[in-house]
């Protein structure tokens, strides 16, 4: 059967209004019954925030979700529009999307009377039946609802007391529809209240004018607590028309961290030089967020957002890539010296507390990867400070060899430019480390068991056995007695 294209045609058809949200909740139980995804893509949410938003939309809820910077809340929100129709008849040059069968404005009930079923019919795309707004204070209730246009008034030679004079705002145009404000709490208390009516009795009022417009709409929204508490608030009255408030959260596990990383970040380059992130290498990566949410010098407040490892990974596979360049080599194998030369991705996503501001941000940088390298090895490397049992070997004796070498006098330049024959040649002057890189990590091949070697110097750094000083590009491992004693020389 063709697509009706008057109304008469559309009557003929069979088809039948439903409101917006009685829509999304038939799509949803088909969908859930049929054991489809209904939100693809949003890692970590499966037993938590994807079951509430389901709720709400069972319930034919307006909803909120709140939740920390880095959350996905507006890609959740994005996602909503999958669970529209393909597409709804509306009138043709209809500003409202209205329904045929149910007019909204004046002008258009007189043209349903005028042209009766030879009325024309568009159909809207799901696509164009999603619309959201960031709140700003300098949003006005007009552009959110409407206004007098005096110039249309002027134009047409309308009286101020005609409906016609009314300039709809992006609500009123997104009836039929999905309608988002990110960041609520941002939104002055006074435009608040002109979303009251909206909420409870699906209506909305223009400059005092005798028209109420019964919308039918959807209306979501984002927050963060920060906003929530301190730079505004959600008036109470709003907040209790709004019926189900779901709190989002960051990824619970490593894995579900290392996932969404997976799936976000663009690491596949193509410009003749191949890239391999070791998984140890990924691991820690995602360790930096987790240790960043615990740290002391971080404002936990403020949160740390999953964008930050995204961006991290990215810079990471960077450094690889441009030292590929560099030395010529075909396939380079990311080292925890592109790590630590990536803090630019790190420095500009977290907000620091007093104590961070002393350190320094980009101190603050390179303590979270030395923690994120400790926290992950942990579970592969022998505890080289852990006391040993009665009758057991010492639990240091692994590392005896590396720091007798670094107490002889050897040093470890380390840098994120030097090609991995170079660091091969330089790491390879330290007995046993090798042995026990291949023996804790098991590197896959020659070139991973350099980016191995690093990892394992950092780890007796971070338990206070070898000193790293900070260099351009790189860092230098050294006896941490040698070091004292050149601090004391100095």
């Amino acid at each position: 059967m063709s697509t009706p294209k008057t109304f008469g045609e559309l009557k003929a058809s069979g088809w039948r209004p439903s409101s917006v949200k009685d829509e999304m909740r038939r799509n949803l139980v088909q969908r859930l019954r049929e054991r489809r995804p209904v939100f693809p893509g949003l890692v970590g949410y499966d037993r938590t925030v994807i079951p509430a938003v389901q709720d709400a939309i069972l319930s034919r809820h307006d909803f909120i979700l709140l939740g920390l910077r880095g959350q996905a809340k507006t890609r959740l929100l994005r996602a909503l529009p999958d669970l529209l129709d393909d597409e709804i008849p509306v009138v043709e040059g209809s500003e409202l999307n209205e329904d045929p069968f149910g007019p909204l404005t004046a002008a258009t009930r007189e043209r349903i009377a005028r042209e009766g079923d030879a009325l024309p019919i568009a159909w809207l795309p799901r696509a164009a039946r999603y619309h959201e707004k960031l709140a700003t204070p300098d949003v006005t209730v007009a552009d959110l609802i409407g206004d007098v246009d005096p110039i249309k008034a002027a134009t047409k030679k309308l009286a101020f007391s005609d409906e016609g004079v009314i300039h709809y705002g992006i609500i009123p145009r997104t009836n039929r529809g999905i309608f988002a404000i990110n960041e609520l709490p941002d939104l002055a208390a006074r435009i608040q209240v002109g979303l009251l009516n909206l909420l409870e009795e699906g209506d909305v009022q223009i400059r005092g004018f005798p028209v109420r417009l019964p919308l039918d709409i959807c209306l979501v929204f984002s927050a963060n607590p920060e906003d929530y508490t301190n730079r505004g608030n959600i008036i109470t009255p709003l907040r209790d028309r709004i019926a189900s408030q779901i709190l989002t959260h960051y990824p619970r596990t490593l894995d579900e961290a290392l996932a969404i990383t997976r799936q976000e970040a663009w690491t596949g380059r193509d410009d003749g030089v191949e890239v391999v992130v070791p998984e140890l290498l990924e691991r820690i990566v995602e360790q930096v967020a987790f240790e960043a949410r615990e740290s002391e010098f971080v404002d936990q407040s403020s949160g740390v957002s999953a964008r930050m490892t995204i961006s991290l990974m990215e810079n990471v596979v960077s450094s690889a890539e441009r030292r590929g360049m560099l030395t010529g080599e075909r396939r380079v194998v990311a080292r925890l010296a592109d790590l630590f030369g990536s803090t630019s991705a790190v420095t500009g996503k977290i907000e620091l507390v007093y104590e961070g501001e002393r350190e320094g941000v980009a101190a603050v940088a390179l303590h979270l990867m030395g923690k994120a390298v400790k926290s992950v090895l942990a579970e592969r490397l022998p505890d080289a400070l852990a006391p040993a049992g009665p009758g057991d070997a010492a639990h240091d004796e692994a590392y005896l060899p590396i720091l007798a070498s670094f107490r002889a006098g050897t040093t470890a330049d380390v840098a994120d430019d030097v090609a991995e024959v170079e660091m091969r040649r330089r790491l390879d002057r330290i007995a046993g480390l090798r042995e026990l890189a291949q023996r804790a990590l098991e590197p896959s091949d020659e070139v991973e068991c350099t980016a191995a070697m690093e990892l394992v110097l950092e780890a007796l750094h971070q338990s206070a056995l070898l000193s790293r000083d900070e260099l351009v590009r790189g860092h230098a491992y050294a006896d941490p007695f040698d070091a004292m004693a050149r601090s004391l020389d100095d």
